[in-house]
């Protein structure tokens, strides 16, 4: 079996000086995936030293310091890793990192946010469409698992106030749930919603108005997988139970 954890962590620094060590120490993954380090790889290296003991690290980190950036620890050697999407305007934000393994890709995506006024929003349908074509490309040579924080709750089901959201808020635009739709009617799996139909569970709370405590939630994390890789799927897990970020992590086992 081969558990992979993903969890944006919004500041390695920060939620390390929580119980983040430990917690990872307990859950034990395989293949640890983080999005929003805001740190260069140096600090991301220093930060989880006490881990390095069971993994190998690969980070990246944006041109913007503190900001963005992406890291995978990994237990067992892959066949190669790559940073970044190979495309110069989406490069430059340490949003990627791929892991290849023998049976599969595994990328870790930290996707664009569409911003509080909107003013990424056209960006960010670009990224969508390119990343998109990346993750095909991949999957022509063998099946692709992509996790991470992917900025969209793709169904009224995936956030508390769909409604009051929808068109209105980055998270829940109609370009973005469009985006999302391109992806699964390529062949891509929404795995916890396949597995998990009708469950309400949230992976992000903002930190206002105690929104966790009320769970008044969004499911912006994920993990897609080629459709080809369903047999082998165990279990896909969401960890509210983990605390430290604003998010919390999703876990998937693979046989």
């Amino acid at each position: 079996m081969t558990k992979i954890l993903s969890w944006n962590v919004n500041g390695i620094r920060a939620i390390t000086k929580k119980n983040f060590i430990s917690d990872i120490q307990t859950v034990n993954p395989d293949i640890l995936c983080l999005q929003e380090t805001k740190a260069t790889p140096e600090q991301v290296q220093e930060a989880c030293a006490p881990l390095l003991a069971d993994y190998q690290l690969i980070a990246n980190d944006a041109e913007k310091k503190g900001y963005s950036g992406t890291a995978v620890f990994f237990k067992k050697q892959p066949l190669s890793t790559a940073k970044d999407l190979g495309i110069e305007t989406h490069d430059k934000e340490g949003r990627v990192i791929t892991v290849e393994y023998s049976d599969f890709y595994l990328v870790n995506v930290y996707t664009p946010n569409s911003g509080s006024a909107l003013k990424r929003l056209q960006y960010r349908t670009r990224w969508d469409a390119d990343f998109l074509k990346y993750l095909k490309k991949m999957e022509l040579k063998k099946p692709v698992i992509c996790c991470g924080d992917l900025n969209v709750a793709h169904r009224a089901i995936d956030l508390k106030n769909a409604k009051a959201n929808y068109n209105k808020s980055a998270g829940h635009m109609q370009e973005e749930i469009d985006g999302m739709d391109n992806f699964i009617n390529q062949g891509l799996i929404d795995t916890f919603r396949y597995f998990n139909p009708e469950e309400i569970k949230y992976t992000w709370w903002s930190y206002r108005a105690a929104a966790r405590e009320r769970n008044i939630g969004w499911r912006i994390d994920y993990f897609l997988a080629s459709e080809s890789l369903l047999p082998k799927i165990k279990k896909v897990a969401i960890h509210n139970e983990l605390m430290g970020s604003d998010h919390c992590p999703v876990s998937l086992t693979l046989e």
